[in-house]
C-alpha cells in the first residue's frame, strides 16, 4: 500500500538560491524575477496534493483530495523515508466499501494544534457525486500514538449540500477540548465559516451573508499570463468564498479571506467561539485589514507573521503584524500554491496546479506532474519589500 515518490532538497540535493542583489541589475521584471531559496521536499507522481502539516518532531503529512480526481491512492498520507504511507492506516485512508462516516473520503486542509496533534478536514466530496451523509467530517489524530482522538461528522444546518469544507484551524484556548474553525468555500455559491465545539460536537454556521466570506463580484485575476474574471456559472479558475484561514500566534484572532478576493479579515476567537453570539455581533466584530494578494492558503509563524500563497505571482509572501508585505520566495515552479504550513524554521507549501484542471481550460488537462511539495526558510536572504 506504500507509494513511491521522488525526493530532493531535505532528502538529498541542496536548495538552490533563486535571486539576490545581482539579479536586480538585469532587465527581468520584478514580478517575474526568481527570489529566495526554494527546496523541493518531494515530487508526487500520483494525485495532486492539497493539505500539508508538519509536527514539532518533523513528521510530514499530506492530503490528496478526491473532489477533482477520484483516485485510488491514500487521501491522507505520511511522507516517511521517501514513501507515502496511508495514514492513520490503510483502512481509513484508501478507498473502501466502508460507510463514508467511518473512512476518509477526500482530505483537504490540515493543521496541528498547540499540543502537536494533527487535525484534518474531510470535505467528503468525490468528483461528479453528491456529498453523502457522514462523509464531511473533522478528524483529530495524535501522532504520538497514531490513534484517532476526535471524529466529528458535519451535519445540517452547518453543513450544506454544496459545502466545500476546505480548511480548518483548531484553537485550544476555547472550549473544554478546543474549538475548530472551518472555511466552507462552497462548491456552489453559499460560503460561510463553520464553528465546531470539539468536546460536544456542537456546530454552527456563521457569517454566511457577510461580505467578508463572499467572493468579490467582478473579481479579476491574472494566472500564468491569462486575465480571468470571476464567473460562478462558468468558472475559468478555482473560485469560491472564504478559503484561506489561520489563527494568530496566541489564538486570540482568526484571520480569513475569500479565495476570490484580495482582502484579509479577522475576528476575535472569544467572539466566534461563543455559541451565544448573534450574527449582528459577529458582523460588528469583523475587522477588515485591507488588501493583500489573492491567496488559497494562510499560515502563521511564532512571530505572528502571516504567510500568503500568491498564485498570481508564483510566490509565497509574508505579512508582518504592522501590515507590510514582503516576498519570501518566487519561482516559476510555484504553480497554484495551495496548502501552507509554517514551522519554527521553514514554511512548507503544496503546489497542486489546480488552475490547470480540465474544467477551467475547455476540457484540456494542462497539469504537468510531478506535483511538488516545497519549503523555504522563514528567515533566509533579503527579500523584496512590497510595502506601499
Amino acid at each position: 500500500m506504500h507509494r513511491r515518490i521522488f525526493l530532493s532538497g531535505a532528502a538529498g540535493a541542496a536548495a538552490l538560491p533563486l535571486g539576490g542583489p545581482s539579479a536586480r541589475a538585469n532587465t527581468v521584471s520584478g514580478d517575474a524575477m526568481p527570489w529566495g531559496s526554494l527546496e523541493v521536499v518531494a515530487a508526487f507522481d500520483g494525485p495532486g496534493p492539497s493539505g500539508i502539516a508538519v509536527t514539532p518532531t518533523g513528521r510530514i503529512f499530506v492530503g490528496f483530495p478526491r473532489h477533482a480526481d477520484n483516485h485510488d491512492k491514500a487521501t491522507l498520507a505520511e511522507l516517511r523515508g521517501g514513501t507515502l504511507v496511508p495514514y492513520p492506516n490503510a483502512a481509513m485512508s484508501l478507498p473502501s466499501d466502508a460507510a463514508p462516516a467511518h473512512r476518509l473520503v477526500s482530505v483537504h486542509g490540515m493543521t496541528t494544534d498547540t499540543k502537536g496533534r494533527l487535525w484534518a478536514i474531510d470535505d467528503g466530496k468525490i468528483v461528479g457525486r453528491p456529498i453523502p451523509p457522514g462523509a464531511a467530517k473533522i478528524i483529530g489524530i495524535d501522532p504520538a500514538t497514531d490513534e484517532v482522538i476526535a471524529h466529528i461528522v458535519l451535519t445540517p444546518p452547518a453543513m450544506r449540500p454544496d459545502s466545500h469544507m476546505n480548511d480548518l484551524r483548531v484553537d485550544l484556548t476555547h472550549g473544554e477540548k478546543g474549538t475548530a474553525y472551518i472555511a466552507d468555500s462552497s462548491f456552489g455559491t453559499s460560503p460561510a465559516l463553520v464553528v465546531v465545539d470539539i468536546a460536544s460536537g456542537r456546530q454552527r454556521r456563521v457569517l454566511a451573508d457577510h461580505p467578508s466570506t463572499q467572493p468579490e463580484p467582478g473579481f479579476l485575476t491574472v494566472l500564468e499570463g491569462r486575465p480571468l474574471r470571476y464567473d460562478p456559472s462558468h468558472p475559468t479558475f478555482p473560485v469560491g468564498g472564504v478559503d484561506s484561514i489561520t489563527l494568530s500566534a496566541d489564538s486570540r484572532r482568526l484571520y480569513y479571506s475569500p479565495l476570490t478576493s484580495r482582502r484579509l479579515y479577522s475576528i476575535p476567537t472569544a467572539l466566534i467561539a461563543d455559541f451565544t453570539t448573534t450574527e449582528a455581533q459577529f458582523a460588528a466584530g469583523v475587522v477588515d485589514h485591507g488588501e493583500k494578494v489573492m491567496t488559497d492558503g494562510l499560515a502563521t509563524d511564532g512571530q505572528d507573521r502571516i504567510y500568503l500563497t500568491a498564485g498570481e505571482h508564483d510566490a509565497i509572501m509574508r505579512r508582518h503584524p504592522d501590515g507590510h508585505v514582503e516576498v519570501v520566495v518566487r519561482d516559476p515552479r510555484i504553480i497554484w500554491p495551495d496548502g501552507i504550513f509554517a514551522t519554527d524554521t521553514h514554511v512548507y507549501c503544496t503546489l497542486g496546479q489546480w488552475n490547470r484542471l480540465p474544467g477551467f481550460n475547455g476540457g484540456r488537462d494542462l497539469r504537468q506532474p510531478p506535483y511538488l511539495l516545497v519549503r523555504t526558510p522563514l528567515d533566509g536572504p533579503p527579500v523584496i519589500d512590497r510595502k506601499a
